[in-house]
């Protein structure tokens, strides 16, 4: 049988994964908080093309992500180019643990198409935030987990229908 997540089961399913994820893969101890997002941001993206109809983003401080890659390498210093790798492989993993802790709840299988790393903040087209998880680590270093959901306002444009002519 086929059944919905409530959003509080969603929040703490993503919680949970991001949180175990980002200790196990790169070391690092994320807590849930208020901690404001500096300047210097990079976004990785994935879309569920399969299952949920949802995309997910993490936006998080450049040097969170850096660290986390340095960890993860075990490397003192990484190139733009590894935090790009590194940021886009976490989150595969970030993504395949949601999966599968979603399909345990709601017995719905999903698919997710490839990460998509940005410089910036990146927002989806066509798609608003349903809720954000926000996080700090020891250094004050912050990240936003989001989930999002097609746009209202996209619903109520009219399609074409081969029937109706509009």
């Amino acid at each position: 049988m086929n059944t919905a997540a409530t959003k509080q089961e969603l929040e703490r399913i993503l919680d949970q994964a991001l949180q175990d994820v980002t200790e196990r893969t790169a070391g690092v101890r994320l807590h849930q908080g208020n901690q404001p997002l500096g300047e210097d941001l990079c976004t990785v993206h994935i879309t569920f093309d399969k299952g949920f109809g949802t995309s997910l983003t993490l936006c998080a401080d450049t040097s969170l992500l850096a660290r986390m890659a340095r960890n993860s390498f075990h490397e003192e210093a990484v190139t733009p180019e590894d935090v790009e790798e590194f940021s886009k492989e976490y989150f595969n993993v970030l993504c395949g643990k949601i999966v599968g802790a979603m399909f345990q709840a709601t017995q719905v299988p999903a698919h997710f198409g490839a990460p998509v790393f940005y410089h910036g903040r990146y927002e989806p087209e066509g798609q608003e935030a349903q809720f954000i998880l926000t996080y700090a680590d020891e250094q004050r270093e912050g990240a936003q987990l989001i989930h999002h959901v097609p746009s209202a306002h996209d619903e109520d444009v009219p399609r074409a229908r081969p029937d109706k002519g509009v």
